[in-house]
């Protein structure tokens, strides 16, 4: 029963990362795109806000892309240690997966702190889209319940032997 549970929010949350990951980059490529072709074509047209556009895209498709290293196990960790030593490999796995659990629960609580703060401040906007910060910084704890979610079912994989449990890569 869990592993389907597991297996389910495990196909769910990589539709999510990687659908909100290809259409945030092609968002930023196209704007930036279009800027340099404007810049390079006339000489008086630019879009003043493609700077901006590229650097929420930046700032989105790192905290999504934690969600994703996970998945792939590519978050930083101790694998010297575990190499000289292969008998605390699995004991430093544990503490890993229990940092970043702490991490995302911490990320969750600051997240939300941070995006009500936002949200009751009416001056906090963007530079030049005036788009809510709240929005921006939604992001965070929807980032923390994802690495929470995520880092649950590698443990399970972890546990049971298996490195996935979808059957994918």
């Amino acid at each position: 029963m869990l592993k389907k549970i597991f297996k389910s929010i495990d196909k769910t949350l990589l539709q999510i990362e990687e659908w909100s990951l290809f259409a945030a980059v092609c968002a930023a490529l196209l704007t930036a795109m279009a800027n340099v072709i404007l810049r390079k074509t006339t000489n008086e047209m630019s879009l003043y806000w493609s700077d901006e556009v590229v650097r929420k895209v930046i700032y989105f498709s790192t905290y999504i892309g934690c969600v994703a290293a996970i998945r792939s196990r590519s978050l930083i960790r101790i694998d010297a240690l575990p190499q000289m030593l292969p008998i605390l490999k699995k004991p430093l796995t544990l503490f890993s997966h229990c940092v970043v659990l702490l991490f995302s629960g911490v990320m969750i609580y600051l997240g939300v702190t941070m995006t009500v703060m936002m949200y009751n401040d009416e001056y906090a906007r963007t530079a030049t889209l005036q788009i809510p910060e709240y929005f921006f910084y939604a992001v965070l704890p929807v980032m923390g319940f994802m690495m929470f979610l995520r880092t649950l079912i590698v443990m399970q994989e972890d546990w049971t032997g298996k490195k996935d449990i979808t059957g994918g890569q």
